[in-house]
């Protein structure tokens, strides 16, 4: 129960789907209520696959590729300010949520496309999940017995639990909106954004700074 405790806090504390439900709407105006339930459901699917995938083997492939935590951070950072300031740029959501919406011919495009990006990865897992979810799979007891048995059962009920509440709040976000209102829906709606933009930043920058702290500044220039 430890582990199941501190695997889902640490995740839902990175993923937090309520806020996430808002952005979610915000990237989904224009999309008919059965549409957007069937996104929300892929949405869910994918967070699973990228969670569990990261928890129990995406060590081994970023070694693989030798790709490391601060590169990822320094990509996906891009990729998250880069979809916030999209939708902190783009018309009142209110008064053009018919006509305006960021997937045109939407209806021409299966939902497991539309749900992937930008909005499974890396909206709602993006860099800062998948580093937490890699750290917890690195604290995995060793050896083939019990207590590693447990672990993956309490770390896998943890996803699941996370991505069942990720479904559930975006696949009623649009009611969320209306209990606030078109005037509460915009603010939140903008202020996701502005937030979302610098998350991004912020995860940016920590990838840069871990990856300048890696540079041999103090020797450079003095020969």
């Amino acid at each position: 129960m430890k582990t199941f405790l501190l695997a889902f806090t640490a995740l839902l504390s990175i993923v937090n789907p309520l806020s996430g439900a808002f952005i979610f709407f915000g990237a989904t105006l224009g999309l008919e209520q059965r549409v957007r339930a069937q996104v929300s459901r892929w949405v869910a699917i994918y967070a699973f696959s990228i969670v569990t995938f990261s928890l129990y083997v995406g060590a081994y492939v970023l070694g693989f590729f030798g790709i490391s935590i601060p590169v990822l951070r320094v990509a996906g950072g891009i990729v998250i300010a880069m979809s916030g300031w999209r939708m902190l740029t783009e018309p009142d959501a209110t008064e053009h949520r018919r006509s305006e919406t960021p997937y045109p011919r939407s209806v021409d495009i299966p939902p497991s496309r539309l749900a992937f990006y930008p909005l499974t990865m890396p909206l709602t897992t993006g860099p800062g999940t998948i580093s937490v979810a890699i750290s917890l799979g690195a604290s995995r007891p060793g050896g083939f017995d019990l207590p590693l048995l447990l672990f993956f059962v309490e770390t896998l009920a943890a996803v699941m639990l996370l991505t069942l509440l990720i479904y559930l709040a975006y696949r009623h976000s649009a009611r969320l909106a209306e209990m606030i209102g078109a005037t509460g829906t915009t603010i939140i709606v903008r202020l996701s954004a502005f937030l979302l933009f610098c998350i991004g930043i912020q995860v940016l920058w920590n990838g840069a700074a871990a990856l300048l702290g890696t540079l041999p500044l103090g020797s450079a220039g003095l020969n």
